[in-house]
């Protein structure tokens, strides 16, 4: 009850979770073009889910996978991938877009797939032990291409899912979450995930369920994390909050209407890449001069990858603004003090020496 009332005050008052404040982009988070400024990478059609297997990048583009920096097609399979995992032993998993889990021998050749029931939305997995597989499932109502009706519908039925790999055998460890999109096994055992529409990180108790925010009121959409070498994650953040869009979502009869009647590419809502049409919205609000979009400018997407320390306390964050074009991040790892990154909506695999930038994090 006391909650309740508190909830309609918020929204008579516009505070707490009926405000359409966003965080500020400071301190460690503070902008900068490191993404933007970086070498040229490899060439991609939308990539996405990057992994390392055999000590190269290996990273998925609709239904096939590439790897390694002269993009070697490792395999083609018959549905669009939507995550990957990796085994310590080097076992390679992928989910596909029509709910299979498919097991991939080391040649990149179907093994086998992996129990008998459909599991769909699949975000990310990783393996909890050799033959047991966490997976994270975004949503129970709408498909993985549908992310964006989602948010919009402001859903909150997001799984984690145990799928034993001896049997196919899947249980439900976690559900009613904003749509998790990133899986991560600390040294201790624990398992973290980031909630998008939550905008935040939380640990989830295996045993019962419960979960529990570490790092909330983040000023992007979280999506994937990795385990960095000291204790800490990379965390990719693969779309930027804004006011226009916390307003929109507090408007159900305009979001309905919307969702109706305009294209699902033009809708206000989060994106994975902008300023390629005259139809997208907030035209009017892009602050240009002299033709040029400026780095402050509101806009629908961002290039942001963030690394955390083991407090879950931002250290340093590489940026591409509004007026770049590597936006989209869904995946950063690093390996051998290089840091790799798959910006889906600017169609690139990056790969930045870190002693290269050491100092410039903030500019």
């Amino acid at each position: 009850m006391i909650q309740m009332i508190k909830s309609r005050l918020d929204q008579f008052l516009g505070r707490g979770q009926a405000a359409v404040t966003v965080p500020s982009l400071d301190g460690a988070l503070k902008p900068n073009n490191l993404l933007e400024e970086a070498p040229a990478g490899i060439e991609g059609d939308a990539p996405d889910n990057m992994v390392f297997f055999n000590e190269q990048p290996l990273w998925s583009e609709g239904a096939q996978l590439f790897l390694g920096q002269e993009k070697t097609l490792f395999s083609s399979l018959e549905s669009e991938i939507t995550a990957i995992a990796v085994s310590d032993a080097g076992e390679l998993i992928v989910a596909m877009l029509d709910g299979g889990i498919q097991l991939l021998d080391g040649n990149g050749q179907p093994n086998k797939r992996i129990g008998s029931l459909a599991i769909n939305c699949v975000t990310a997995m990783v393996f909890l032990d050799s033959q047991t597989l966490l997976i994270a499932v975004g949503s129970i109502q709408n498909p993985l291409v549908d992310w964006a009706r989602d948010l919009l519908e402001q859903r909150a039925n997001g799984q984690l899912i145990r799928l034993d790999l001896t049997n196919g055998q899947a249980s439900i460890v976690a559900q009613n979450l904003a749509y998790p999109a990133g899986l991560l096994i600390k040294p201790d055992g624990s398992v973290i995930v980031s909630e998008a529409w939550s905008c935040r990180l939380s640990q989830v108790d295996m045993k019962s369920g419960r979960v529990t925010p570490l790092m909330e009121d983040l000023p992007a959409y979280p999506g994937r994390i990795v385990a960095s070498a000291d204790g800490g994650c990379w965390l990719s953040m693969f779309a930027p909050r804004s006011p226009l869009i916390e307003f929109v979502l507090r408007e159900l009869a305009y979001r309905k209407a919307m969702m109706e009647e305009v294209d699902p590419e033009f809708w206000i809502a989060p994106a994975l890449k902008s300023g390629y049409s005259f139809h997208e919205p907030m035209q009017g609000g892009a602050m240009k001069q002299m033709g040029i979009l400026k780095p402050w400018a509101p806009t629908r997407s961002y290039g942001l990858v963030i690394e955390v320390d083991d407090r879950f306390v931002p250290i340093r964050s590489f940026h591409s603004r509004a007026g770049g074009k590597r936006h989209g991040v869904t995946s950063g790892m690093v390996q051998d003090n290089r840091l790799w990154i798959t910006s889906k909506g600017g169609g690139e695999i990056l790969s930045i020496d870190l002693d290269d930038v050491v100092g410039k994090e903030i500019q």
